[in-house]
């Protein structure tokens, strides 16, 4: 596999889409989770989408439980509190794994693409994160696996990976990033 574009995923409404239909856009992954410290980080991802949708733009959210089950059961339940609480309109997909052995098998490529560099330890909620995992899950830091909620990855229209962020990226600070892989796009 070579791009995203060999994958597909489940809506979170039921449908099967293939990621192949986001050729040609640059795209946003997201692992995302609707009772996480970095939930908020909804709020700006939804205005990155309003912002750049019209320039070929799009947000791919995949919710997950893994970390500390901080996701709703179902998907109705996520749909609606995205929705109605954030304002969520990009495309969300259904709940599923983002690493271990039954991790989706986009993530898995994701995660084998881009390497884990390290969380910001100044991010105001890195000084809850670290503890956290450091103390309750250690497990989760060995190797470039996804390690929380909000990893995100930034593919360029060609369906690669350019950039990993991990959660304590906040979405405004990718925006250099963006912009620079769709002005890259239309030259």
């Amino acid at each position: 596999m070579s791009s995203i574009y060999d994958f597909s995923a489940t809506s979170i409404s039921g449908q099967q889409i293939s990621l192949d239909s986001f050729r040609g856009k640059t795209v946003l992954i997201v692992n995302t989770a609707s009772g996480c410290g970095f939930t908020f980080q909804f709020e700006d991802l939804q205005k990155l989408y309003d912002r750049y949708k019209e320039r070929d733009f799009v947000i791919l959210g995949f919710p997950c439980g893994q970390f500390a089950d901080q996701e709703l059961n179902t998907n109705d339940q996520i749909h609606t509190f995205c929705t109605l609480k954030y304002g969520v309109s990009f495309p969300m997909f259904e709940k599923v794994d983002v690493r271990d052995e039954n991790a989706h098998p986009l993530f898995a490529y994701l995660a084998g693409t881009k390497p884990f560099k390290g969380f910001n330890p100044f991010h105001s909620v890195a000084k809850i994160l670290l503890p956290l995992i450091n103390e309750r899950h250690p497990e989760y830091m060995p190797g470039d696996s996804i390690k929380w909620n909000f990893t995100k990855f930034l593919i360029d229209p060609e369906g690669r990976v350019i950039e990993r962020y991990e959660a304590t990226t906040d979405p405004i600070d990718m925006e250099d990033d963006i912009e620079k892989v769709l002005n890259a796009a239309k030259s």
